[in-house]
């Protein structure tokens, strides 16, 4: 069991609907919370909304070189208890016709900011404590028309089972959660192409009870067939 009350849990990707709702129930668990996400404005609003639980929060973007470092920085001097990935972007279109711009802010956002932020603050991680990376079904079944995310979460899923050997001896463990499709609303502000039509997803709300569950509990795998 992983003990949430007074512990110190950074939120990357606070902003988002799976991130904000990870945040509240993290919060309501009695954690303490360093936020990170883009918009200032959203940032606020939710440590405005979460009261006294947020002790830090970073306005940074994991697709710019310095990104990572100013998150990782909002931790500095505090000891810090877990890491919480759920930033991400997403693309659609036929692999050969997605552009170098958008390949590259998939990859960065999406996996080399999170290995950059982890190289940062994984030496930062105490004995009991954890990681917790949100990838995405496409790990497990990489998708037509979403190739380039596909890879992105596929390497986000395998960079957190080599982690999690690496971290073992330190006395952290990484959880990589692959939920399958939710109604983050994410599909409707891709970076690039349209999304086709998708089947109703999952309420992002069930879905972050699941993860928030999955971290209380010490899981190390949570494969979209959890959900």
């Amino acid at each position: 069991m992983t003990e949430l009350s007074g512990s110190h849990v950074l939120v990357v990707g606070a902003t988002g609907v799976l991130g904000a709702e990870l945040s509240r129930q993290l919060a309501a668990q009695g954690a303490q919370l360093t936020l990170s996400g883009r918009s200032e404005e959203k940032l606020a609003q939710l440590a405005e909304e979460l009261g006294d639980a947020v002790v830090g929060r970073a306005a940074a973007d994991l697709g710019k070189l310095t990104g990572p470092a100013d998150i990782a920085a909002a931790v500095y001097g505090r000891e810090l208890d877990g890491v919480v990935f759920a930033s991400g972007v997403v693309a659609f279109g036929p692999a050969v016709e997605v552009d170098d711009d958008t390949l590259d802010e998939l990859v960065l956002v999406n996996l080399l900011g999170y290995m950059r932020l982890m190289r940062d603050v994984a030496p930062k991680l105490g004995r009991d404590s954890f990681v917790a990376q949100i990838s995405a079904v496409v790990a497990e079944s990489p998708t037509a028309g979403m190739a380039a995310y596909s890879a992105t979460k596929a390497g986000l899923s395998a960079y957190g089972k080599a982690l999690t050997l690496e971290l073992r001896k330190q006395g952290v463990r990484v959880l990589d959660a692959r939920p399958p499709h939710t109604e983050t609303g994410l599909a409707s502000r891709p970076i690039a192409g349209d999304a086709p039509k998708l089947p109703k997803g999952k309420d992002p709300v069930a879905v972050a009870g699941r993860i928030v569950t999955a971290i209380r509990e010490g899981e190390r795998d949570l494969p979209s067939s959890a959900f």
